[in-house]
């Protein structure tokens, strides 16, 4: 199985691959297309079949007797596969099942429970720099984001302005999430400040006109169908008074200015930067993802003030990076750093930044943004030879 230039690596057994729409899954997993049962449940009338008759899969999977490999793409739509799987996979056949989805929600519940011992997990991310190689574009991922369903269409803005319009319609809506699609969309345009944020949901509540209970339910909504995440700050040995509050991403850099509402007292500069912190963000989680070893992404913040955007901690890697968008770098801007240089003199501290030059600026590495995100590989430690 190819890994069709993508750093994710499939692994030997069974597994679910999770992961947003248009984040490359089916192509991912076209080299056994041929070869493999092969049920896409985003084809209407496959979709009819297996919702009316799940165990038709038995009869799938039976006449072709050579087969290795069974792909469900798209599971969630018809849960009740889950239990058919559970039983081959109990079977005497040695089957290697591939599941994927675009949406957690209905896979919390029944047979996937039962299959959670049995089947590992992968989650595919957009695009990493790294992957693209020379194809890639800094300015052009901020504008239009990563999701490679957007960044090889003939038209990427027309195919991004849909991509939110096609989760509200064949996600939110088609699976009766919300009762008001009208206020979840608001609810869309007001968390899109939070952005790069720390989340305060009682702010976007008041925003969006609706209650803090029903917005902590959007917010579930958005995080099962893959399209945000989270990162908590990072307390470990923590030696000051730190917040509380967790910082706020979208998956992908452009499907966060698709939705962020733009007005005239809106600054450009303002939003790209929160576009550029959220690429460095999707970069940082796909890397501790698709890394042979766990790690996790985190960011540091204390009550006075001082902030690092970025903590990567886990086995061999500990790294802390501050993003800025300016052209040129100025000695404040290195405060955080240091001060978290204090605290934990383990760490290897880095300053990203839009200009050219790699610089060292009072024991911290300064450099381009750019540079940086090309060189991203899971395969190597990020900044293992900056010290």
């Amino acid at each position: 199985m190819e890994s069709s230039g993508r750093f994710i690596q499939p692994h030997a057994g069974s597994f679910f691959l999770f992961g947003p729409r248009g984040t490359g899954k089916s192509t991912w997993l076209r080299a056994l297309r041929d070869t493999a049962v092969w049920v896409d449940l985003l084809d209407p009338e496959t979709f009819r079949r297996f919702q009316a008759r799940p165990e038709r899969l038995l009869e799938r999977i039976a006449a072709q007797p050579e087969a290795v490999n069974v792909v469900i793409d798209e599971v969630q739509k018809v849960p009740a596969l889950l239990d058919v799987v559970h039983s081959l996979v109990e079977g005497e056949r040695p089957l290697r099942f591939i599941l994927t989805g675009s949406s957690a929600r209905k896979l919390r519940r029944g047979a996937a429970n039962l299959l959670a011992g049995r089947l590992t997990e992968l989650h595919m991310h957009p695009f990493m720099a790294a992957e693209l190689g020379g194809g890639f574009d800094l300015q052009r991922s901020l504008e239009i984001g990563l999701v490679p369903l957007v960044w090889s269409a003939i038209e990427p803005e027309n195919t991004l302005r849909a991509y939110a319009s096609l989760y509200l319609r064949e996600e939110v809506q088609a699976e009766a999430l919300v009762r008001d699609v009208g206020a979840f969309a608001r609810f869309l345009e007001a968390i899109s400040f939070s952005h790069g944020s720390l989340l305060n949901l009682a702010e976007v509540a008041r925003e969006c006109q609706i209650g803090r209970k029903t917005v902590e339910g959007y917010l579930s909504i958005l995080e099962d169908l893959l399209l945000s995440f989270r990162i908590p700050v990072f307390t470990k040995r923590a030696k000051r008074h730190l917040v509380a509050h967790d910082k706020f991403f979208f998956f992908d850099a452009g499907v966060y200015r698709s939705i962020r509402p733009k007005g005239p007292l809106d600054k450009p500069e303002e939003i790209e930067g929160m576009a550029l912190e959220g690429l460095v963000a999707q970069h940082l989680r796909a890397w501790a993802s698709y890394h042979s070893e766990p790690a996790e992404l985190f960011y540091w913040r204390t009550k006075s003030g001082s902030e690092v955007d970025f903590v990567l901690y886990g086995p061999g890697v500990f790294v802390a990076i501050e993003v800025k968008r300016a052209r040129q770098v100025h000695s404040t801007d290195l405060r955080a750093l240091k001060a978290f240089s204090e605290d934990y003199p383990e760490a290897t501290v880095c300053l990203l930044y839009m200009g050219n030059e790699v610089l060292k600026m009072g024991g911290v590495m300064c450099l381009p943004c750019d540079r940086f995100l090309r060189g991203l590989d899971p395969r190597h430690i990020p900044l293992a030879n900056s010290h």
